[in-house]
């Protein structure tokens, strides 16, 4: 048994191919359209194909690098004809994707040398921010570490409820203030707990809002700060949590956090409830910052780790059962 079929096995294949149902649907019934009739890759057919990866979200700046990769193969390949175009197109989409998976973790195992490891959350208010760390905790519980929450978004009381919500649903221990606390003092005292306890992972909340970056930047900061003091080389992760159905508008918070901290890695969430899933193209493509998870639905089960052979292989699956 190799690297991904531990990482993907069958549960985890049927979510993926059922999460993209919505996207894949219209992705290549257009991409059926741009060939039909067709014995060659012609402009037509690229302009077709274009429209097809467009309409996916994968957004203009990698479109045009998805194409301009198939137009260089098919001048040095002389001939290639539609019937191959699918497998170009998967190649050339994989080609263009960050892979997390063997650089960061392997089945939500952390580095040995980095105990606790401590992750840090951000993205902005309604992405599910929180589910996400909910699912985090539950499937590092899972693979055998035990974890602890920070509820470091002190400035919504329902960001803290919710938290809490989670860390019982779970079953794993949650470090709270009072609502409007400093938002680094809980990072401090959730890094302390973990300590003091031998927990394994750290993963703490904070506040989702963009309309001030400037304020944003130095919350962010502080926070590092004061947890660089207990173990300098943490925060270990920097998670930005993106809304994979809100298409480019998740690209423009990309650009606004991964400027105001150093963001190391990505998950996308809701793209069961999505025709847009080509997004997470244009947002690994654009930032190389690496996907290391997928939100395919509300079960505790369906975080899945990212890899890009197993989501571009499914992407080009209509059946979901296949």
């Amino acid at each position: 048994m190799g690297f991904f079929d531990k990482l993907f096995g069958k549960k985890e294949k049927e979510s993926l191919n059922t999460g993209l149902q919505k996207t894949k649907e219209g992705f290549l019934s257009k991409i059926t359209k741009a060939i039909a009739g067709k014995s060659t890759i012609d402009n037509e057919v690229l302009d077709n194909l274009e429209d097809a990866l467009l309409s996916a979200d994968v957004g203009i700046e990698t479109t045009v690098e998805i194409i301009d990769r198939i137009e260089k193969r098919v001048k040095q390949d002389k001939y290639i004809n539609t019937s191959e175009l699918n497998k170009l197109l998967k190649e050339e989409i994989e080609n263009i994707l960050v892979n997390a998976s063997d650089e960061l973790y392997k089945n939500f195992e952390i580095p040995a040398d980095k105990k606790p490891y401590i992750i840090l959350v951000v993205g902005v208010n309604g992405v599910g921010k929180t589910t996400t760390i909910g699912k985090l905790a539950y499937n590092y519980k899972k693979a055998g570490h035990s974890v602890v929450l920070g509820a470091a978004d002190t400035f919504r009381a329902a960001a803290v409820d919710q938290l809490t919500i989670w860390s019982e649903r779970v079953g794993v221990p949650i470090v709270k203030q009072a609502m409007g606390s400093d938002p680094s003092a809980v990072a401090f005292d959730t890094v302390k707990s973990a300590l003091s306890k031998g927990n394994d992972v750290v993963i703490i909340d904070t506040a989702g809002r963009l309309h001030n970056k400037l304020h944003l930047m130095d919350e962010l900061s502080k926070i590092k700060r004061v947890i660089q003091k207990i173990i300098p080389t943490a925060p270990h992760e920097v998670m930005l949590v993106l809304d994979g159905s809100t298409g480019q508008n998740a690209v423009e918070q990309a650009k606004h956090f991964t400027a105001a901290t150093d963001v190391n890695a990505l998950t996308v969430t809701k793209l069961d409830g999505t025709a847009k899933g080509g997004v997470v193209l244009a947002i690994a493509n654009q930032f190389k910052i690496p996907v290391k998870f997928i939100g395919v639905g509300e079960k505790l089960d369906d975080l899945l780790i990212f890899d890009k052979h197993e989501f571009v292989d499914s992407l080009f699956k209509l059946d979901s059962k296949e």
